[in-house]
């Protein structure tokens, strides 16, 4: 099972690297469904992973300067008790919460899928000459309340949700500003989980040092490969792969659930196809008119 848990951290840490987001949208549910973890479990060891596995892939993007600071700083505002209140939330229901957990996450998960092709959208059809001003920091502390509560009682969220939120609030940002900033707010987001989980949780850290062998490498490569790398054929997979194992946790049939998940990722992919909207003042051909 260790090298299985061990290829395992290798995808996900190399798809966070990559694309900042699918930990522990992947992580957790592949815990549980492949090598049969149970949910409080998985989400315990999976953040507990997390807490190591984040710094790695955000200290890279602070040396190439691709983080907004000030965006980390009211991101963290609203995560951090947030994130102590629903991992302490977890482990206090225990056992009687293993099938709640299981539908949360499963919510999670589907939610950070649709998200994700919503990014994927906007950034096809997005204007530059016409993006909003910046909004002020409530919203955003707001969005950072939320994403800790549904990460410390998940595990989900803190990349695969957040990194979408912060492109619809934020849309001067760059993908690689979005891709560090959202790695570098969540160091602090999951060191707060992980140590309650550590508390009230279930950790296995044999699970936690077999993942660490994968995710380490995984995350620091994609991490430096993410500035020459499109990620538009691998978000494309992500969501697909989030979609199938959110419907799975659901109890959906993996046979039935293989066909919204082939079906949004051919309706990602046809998406892509379709030449963006050049903006305002531009010729078809990107000369000014």
């Amino acid at each position: 099972m260790d090298l299985g848990v061990t290829a395992t951290g290798l995808v996900t840490g190399l798809l966070v690297g990559l694309t900042g987001m699918g930990g522990g949208a992947l992580t957790m549910p592949l815990l549980t469904l492949v090598f049969g973890v149970p949910p409080l479990a998985a989400v315990s060891t999976d953040l507990v992973a997390n807490a190591v596995t984040k710094p790695a892939g955000a200290l890279v993007h602070l040396g190439r300067r691709t983080v907004d600071l000030r965006l980390v700083g009211w991101l963290c505002a609203g995560s951090l008790p947030c994130a102590a209140v629903g991992s302490v939330l977890s482990g206090y229901l225990g056992e009687r919460s293993q099938d709640v957990l299981k539908i949360a996450a499963a919510v999670a998960v589907v939610l950070a899928a649709v998200t994700l092709f919503v990014r994927m959208y906007l950034d096809r059809v997005r204007v530059p000459a016409l993006s909003p001003t910046r909004p002020g920091a409530l919203p955003t502390v707001l969005l950072g309340a939320l994403a800790g509560l549904v990460v410390g009682t998940t595990s989900v969220g803190s990349g695969s949700i957040v990194i979408v939120c912060l492109l619809l609030l934020h849309r001067r940002l760059t993908s690689s500003e979005l891709v560090g900033t959202d790695l570098v707010q969540a160091v602090p987001l999951v060191l707060v989980a992980a140590v309650a989980h550590l508390l009230v949780g279930e950790v296995d850290f044999a699970l936690v040092g077999a993942l660490l062998a994968g995710s380490i490498p995984g995350v620091l490569a994609g991490a430096l490969l993410s500035a020459r790398t499109p990620d538009a054929p691998i978000r494309v997979l992500l969501g697909a792969m989030l979609t199938l194992t959110g419907l799975v946790l659901l109890s959906v049939p993996v046979a039935v659930a293989l066909v919204p998940a082939v079906a949004v990722a051919a309706a990602a992919g046809a998406g892509l196809a379709v030449r963006p909207r050049p903006p305002v003042g531009v010729g078809n051909e990107g000369e000014p008119r």
